[in-house]
């Protein structure tokens, strides 16, 4: 394992895979979180998802909440908001929103990939080409976030060579960046740590995030592998929100507020407060109107001072 870095990044994923999974809120509640989650100070936000409406209806609103974003402070603002993308289709509509950061979910499992797109791994790697022509014609770019890379919920252990044939795919077509997605939780330090230095070996510098589920209570210990292995980036949400609709058995995602807890008490600087992240754990969990699993929404900060 490397040191730890002296920064990472935490994009904020509440609004949307935060929210997929659960009953459709109001775009006035949504915009409530949304306020919540910008004043903790963080500086990467995935707003949406411009997929079926049928398939997400959590999300239809797609265009309607990205027409709001700019009072929010866009890129130039010094917040990025991000959008997911199943398609070439849903990349032209999210251009047309005016997103400039555009991710594309690959599964490296079939089984998962049919259930989520209905395409196997493949035939969704072979769309990178056309959506990066698709971001790069906007002045966008493009994420390809690699799915199930540890485990499917359907097809059992991932082998490490699916994993490394979407990153080569992504690379190939010249993505911008690159993540690994634990879709269902399973993921523990070593085989995060394991995973992680194959794919930098095929994928060289290209820069690499990460995103955990904590379903299995190891999403924070592999993160915190993870950084050890040198990754910056990392995605989480408020209250722990979220999980995924086509994948039996997911839960929410590591908490944005117990990320921030874990990284700042072992020296690493990320750009949000932790207080304020608290209090946006407390917006979500009041707009979907259910208990969140986050630790610290339920616990709060150490004391601290005499």
């Amino acid at each position: 394992m490397s040191e730890l870095p002296s920064a990472v990044r935490i994009r904020d994923v509440s609004l949307r895979d935060g929210l997929q999974i659960e009953e459709p809120i109001t775009l006035a509640a949504k915009l409530e979180l949304l306020a919540a989650v910008v004043a903790t100070g963080v500086r990467e936000v995935e707003a949406t998802a411009f997929v079926s409406p049928s398939k997400v209806p959590a999300l239809a609103d797609a265009a309607a909440l990205a027409a709001e974003l700019p009072r929010f402070g866009g890129i130039f603002g010094g917040i990025e908001f991000s959008a997911l993308v199943a398609s070439p289709n849903g990349a032209r509509r999210a251009v047309a929103a005016g997103l400039r950061s555009l991710e594309y979910v690959v599964s490296a499992s079939d089984g998962h990939s049919r259930a989520n797109v209905g395409r196997d791994s493949a035939e969704a790697a072979a769309l990178i080409g056309e959506l990066v022509e698709i971001a790069r014609g906007a002045g966008a770019r493009l994420e390809v976030i690699v799915a199930t890379a540890w485990d499917c919920p359907f097809d059992g252990p991932t082998p490490v060579g699916r994993v490394l044939d979407v990153i080569a795919r992504a690379c190939d077509h010249g993505a911008d960046r690159l993540a690994l997605a634990d879709t269902i939780g399973t993921t523990t330090p070593r085989r995060t740590a394991d995973l992680i230095g194959a794919v930098r070996e095929r994928a060289g510098d290209m820069p690499l995030g990460a995103h955990f589920h904590n379903t299995r209570g190891a999403g924070l210990a592999s993160a915190y592998a993870a950084i050890c292995e040198g990754v910056t980036r990392l995605d989480a949400s408020a209250g722990g929100l979220g999980g995924c609709p086509f994948a039996p058995g997911a839960t929410g995602n590591i908490a944005t507020e117990d990320l921030v807890y874990l990284l700042r008490d072992s020296g690493v600087h990320v750009d949000v407060d932790l207080d304020a992240a608290i209090d946006a754990a407390r917006v979500a969990q009041r707009v979907v109107g259910h208990e969140l699993p986050g630790a610290l929404l339920r616990a709060g900060d150490r004391p601290r001072g005499a």
